[in-house]
């Protein structure tokens, strides 16, 4: 994969974002970063942890992106065809999240990327399926110029404090609240 690296127009300092909160928008504003950076020449991974199957209209949309772009990209899927909670956490979602937390840290550690979205890791972390103390050291050593998004709610407090850039999306409405299901491009 060609990086980018030395792209005299990438900024050489990468932040490290947090998008946490109960509310809708999350995902899709990292997303939106993705598109962004790949835009502009950035090579960007994107694992979504929690998340499986292939019925998601951003994979869609990236599958189709022209092949200049798709050099400097991936997506990679970490969870199983459901969603997880609490109470429903199994062997399979450990084994994926760990597949996914595996080659997130092979990019990090080995500077593959310049824009690394760990979407949902927040949720993984909270379920206790990543170790807090590894993704804060993880953080804590990437490379400088590296930029890393995390998503999800329940950012811990530790992984706020560290974060150069926090955004809170908070529900003050939702169509969900008027009986309305998830939509098909709009919710995934």
């Amino acid at each position: 994969m060609e990086n980018n690296l030395h792209n005299p127009k990438f900024n050489k300092h990468g932040y490290i974002q947090v998008y946490t909160g109960d509310g809708k928008g999350k995902t899709t504003a990292s997303l939106g970063l993705a598109l962004r950076a790949l835009g502009r020449g950035w090579c960007v991974l994107i694992i979504m942890f929690t998340k499986g199957g292939s019925d998601y209209g951003e994979l869609y949309s990236f599958a189709n992106m022209n092949d200049d772009i798709k050099k400097c990209f991936k997506i990679v899927n970490a969870g199983a065809d459901r969603i997880v909670y609490r109470h429903n956490v199994n062997e399979i979602d450990k084994q994926e999240i760990q597949k996914g937390w595996d080659i997130a840290l092979d990019a990090i550690r080995n500077n593959k990327y310049q824009l690394v979205i760990l979407d949902e890791i927040n949720i993984a972390v909270d379920l206790g399926l990543i170790k807090l103390d590894e993704l804060l050291d993880v953080l804590k050593n990437k490379p400088e110029d590296m930029e890393i998004v995390l998503t999800g709610r329940n950012a811990r407090k530790e992984v706020i404090d560290m974060a150069h850039l926090v955004s809170e999306i908070v529900p003050v409405k939702h169509y969900w609240d008027i009986g309305v299901s998830a939509r098909e491009g709009m919710e995934y």
